[in-house]
């Protein structure tokens, strides 16, 4: 994996918990290195590895034919599983769950903040250096209307998290059962109902083919007045000039971007200085401290692993393409 978040994913500490359980017969190295010579593959029944890990393709595994088991501290696996991998029945597991506790965090303060139209007062006293004056006209908590635009790991989460409070979830996803959302406390409905009805809209759209471009103008403009709009899912599932052409018709609407299309935006872009925009360096998830939960499950997976039970986190074939 890459080495530079190498010691935040797997600390001295839990590396010495995986010494314990195996035996550790080469050091920590990078892709690049593992390419130059594949022949030390040749004894691994696990591998260990996070951001920048190598992509499990047939030159891989022909020299890694005792390979049985990927533990990947990190999210999406599209660019390490392969069908040569599923062929060989490799298991392939990943942090992604860990991944979205952070994001879920996020996006719970972010959710709240925006109930209580806190960016919207930041802007006001900044531009009039005075406070408004009560009683504030804001949403709140009690009975406001939170939209979950698809319940991913971390749309689920997120659900999780807003139960303690006095807010009504709705929610779209084609892929949900009635049941399982019956069970997150969310009621469902359509793509266009999420906008028209929510207080605060939260998009957690996987990146795919089909939801590119998911979520445009004809979205953002029935939003109802005052309301908010949050992703830390991808940019690109955004028409995001279709977004700018809403906001700046729509002062009342805030916009709070951990991500977007392209990544940072260009120099020029109007998201730098459009007043009801809220701009993150893609912070929300696993960074710091936070890294070192995704070597964690990595770690109670290869115990599972070890005493041949199921694991819990482990990537099906049959759902790897609805996954982000």
């Amino acid at each position: 994996m890459n080495q530079a978040p190498f010691e935040l994913v797997y600390p001295e500490k839990l590396r010495k918990e995986i010494a314990e359980l195996s035996d550790i017969y080469r050091p920590p190295m990078t892709n690049q290195q593992i390419q130059q010579d594949l022949s030390v593959l040749d004894e691994v029944e696990v591998i260990f590895s996070g951001w920048g890990g190598p992509k499990l393709d047939q030159s891989l595994l022909d020299e890694a034919p005792n390979l049985k088991a990927f533990f990947y501290a990190a999210g999406s696996v599209k660019s390490i599983a392969t069908d040569a991998a599923w062929d060989r029945g490799i298991l392939i597991t990943n942090a992604v769950k860990a991944n979205a506790v952070p994001v879920a965090e996020f996006t719970l303060s972010q959710i709240l903040f925006c109930l209580k139209k806190g960016w919207t007062f930041t802007r006001s006293i900044r531009n009039t250096k005075q406070f408004p004056g009560k009683p504030f006209d804001i949403p709140g908590t009690f009975g406001s209307t939170v939209g979950i635009v698809s319940f991913s790991t971390v749309g689920k989460i997120v659900c999780e998290l807003l139960k303690p409070f006095d807010i009504k979830v709705i929610g779209y996803d084609p892929y949900i059962k009635d049941r399982e959302a019956e069970k997150l406390g969310v009621e469902l409905c359509s793509l266009d109902e999420v906008f028209k009805k929510s207080d605060v809209v939260s998009l957690h759209t996987p990146l795919l083919d089909e939801t590119i471009g998911m979520i445009g103008k004809e979205h953002f403009s029935q939003m109802l007045p005052n309301s908010s709009f949050i992703n830390t899912s991808r940019g690109a599932i955004v028409r995001e000039s279709e977004m700018i052409e809403v906001l700046q018709d729509r002062s009342d609407i805030t916009a709070v971007l951990d991500v977007t299309f392209p990544e940072p935006p260009n120099q020029d872009s109007p998201l730098y200085y459009l007043e009801n925009m809220v701009l993150t360096p893609h912070l929300a998830g696993s960074e710091g401290k936070e890294c070192e939960r995704m070597g964690y499950y990595m770690l109670e997976e290869f115990k599972r692993y070890l005493i041949g039970v199921p694991l819990q986190w482990q990537v099906k074939k049959e759902y790897f393409n609805i996954l982000a």
